[in-house]
């Protein structure tokens, strides 16, 4: 047996591409962000950035579609894949993927926006309540989602 699984955590590096296959059915696109950090021998902080295309269907590209936004964080789970086109000039072209079984939405930011990169209820993003904090101080914003039951027989795979 062979293992093709991918996990990432990092954020998005721009809001998600919404459209349709000729099926009907949702496709999204969206990239991440992760990056890792080290020490070289001489013990200089070093750094390095990784993007990360991702691609999911159905019923959770319109999730995505609908609350996640550049900057905001996501966990990823899902396997590789590499799509291979010619393009214009005749030229072999290759992209590397990672479709999406799993996608769980990180915090949100100040202010209720997904990504954190703004205010208030644009977008169509979930309204949110004032809820008063652990001592009883100043008020925090939480997240009212919409009710939505998911059927197994919404999902694609």
């Amino acid at each position: 047996m062979y293992i093709n699984k991918a996990f990432i955590f990092g954020n998005l590096t721009r809001d998600p591409e919404l459209r349709s296959l000729p099926s009907g059915q949702a496709v999204a696109n969206f990239a991440v962000a992760t990056n890792s950090q080290w020490r070289d021998k001489d013990g200089n902080k070093k750094e390095n950035t990784e993007f990360h295309n991702v691609v999911t269907f159905g019923k959770q590209a319109e999730l995505v579609s609908q609350y996640l936004r550049k900057g905001g964080s996501v966990f990823v789970e899902g396997r590789l894949q590499t799509r291979s086109w010619d393009d214009a000039s005749g030229a072999k072209k290759y992209r590397t993927e990672i479709v999406a079984d799993k996608i769980q939405f990180g915090p949100r930011g100040v202010g209720g926006s997904a990504g954190g990169t703004g205010g208030g209820s644009g977008g169509g993003a979930p309204k949110a309540a004032g809820v008063k904090d652990k001592e009883g101080g100043e008020a925090l914003e939480t997240i009212e989602y919409p009710e939505e039951e998911n059927k197994v027989d919404d999902i694609p795979f």
